[in-house]
């Protein structure tokens, strides 16, 4: 699943195309949860993205595509893949494979709280740390998934974020020290614009320190885990990870 970097990669992008206020020509694409009709011949007013979700927006509405585990995007191209939606403009196409659309209606910003998105302008790290106190049985690795709480992370994020701030992910939050937590909410951040810098020059792998790895930078052998109520792969070093109990 991609996670909040990559989402404002396809925005730059875009963005790059010039595509703002420009008028929808034709719409194609078997999409079934959206009138595809209500697009035609509609002035694309900009794109936005909260976590995950990429955002079309228009006058009176907007348009969310979440590319879900396997979703893609072309411009300008086409694959063999069924389009679930394509828009074309005058001189660009923008083509979407694989993905959930939704129409919202209304403001966006009575949808999406912008201040829980760990890249945007407006994210809020006291709130984020307000939101994990009020859950404190929750474990850290479940919580740093909580998209309510910090959008756009992932498991990559997740299990990076952990090893960084060396916190076993089966720690309770309750059982964190304060310094500790500030220290996660402040490097979750951090480790988002590091994966944007190294996702745009193709070497995010390569910077990996635990995830899908066997040992950790110190050579300590990694325990690979599906941790906690969510259930999703924990990557973690007993040795520099301290669960907090």
């Amino acid at each position: 699943m991609p996670e909040g970097p990559s989402i404002v990669i396809l925005r730059e992008v875009i963005q790059e195309l010039h595509l703002k206020n420009k008028e929808i020509l034709e719409v194609s694409g078997n999409v079934k949860t959206i009138d595809k009709d209500l697009l035609l011949h509609k002035k694309v007013r900009g794109f936005k993205t909260w976590g995950k979700h990429f955002l079309i927006l228009f006058d009176d509405f907007t348009v969310r595509i979440h590319l879900l585990m396997f979703g893609t995007y072309l411009f300008d191209a086409e694959k063999s893949t069924s389009l679930k939606l394509g828009l074309t403009f005058g001189n660009h196409q923008v083509n979407f494979y694989t993905c959930d659309i939704r129409l919202i209606e209304g403001d966006i910003n009575n949808e999406y709280d912008f201040t829980a998105d760990i890249m945007a302008d407006e994210w809020k790290p006291a709130k984020a740390i307000k939101k994990l106190t009020a859950v404190p049985d929750a474990f850290i690795c479940d919580e740093l998934l909580n998209q309510e709480i910090f959008s756009g992370a992932g498991n990559i994020i997740k299990n990076e974020v952990l090893y960084r701030s060396k916190v076993h992910p089966l720690s309770k939050i309750k059982d964190i020290p304060d310094a500790k937590l500030k220290l996660i909410v402040k490097e979750i951040r951090l480790y988002a614009f590091d994966f944007l810098t190294w996702k745009k020059a193709g070497t995010l792998k390569k910077h990996w320190e635990v995830y899908s790895k066997k040992e950790c930078p110190l050579k300590h052998k990694l325990k690979k885990v599906n941790s906690g109520k969510l259930k999703r792969r924990s990557f973690f070093c007993d040795h520099c990870q301290k669960k907090y109990s």
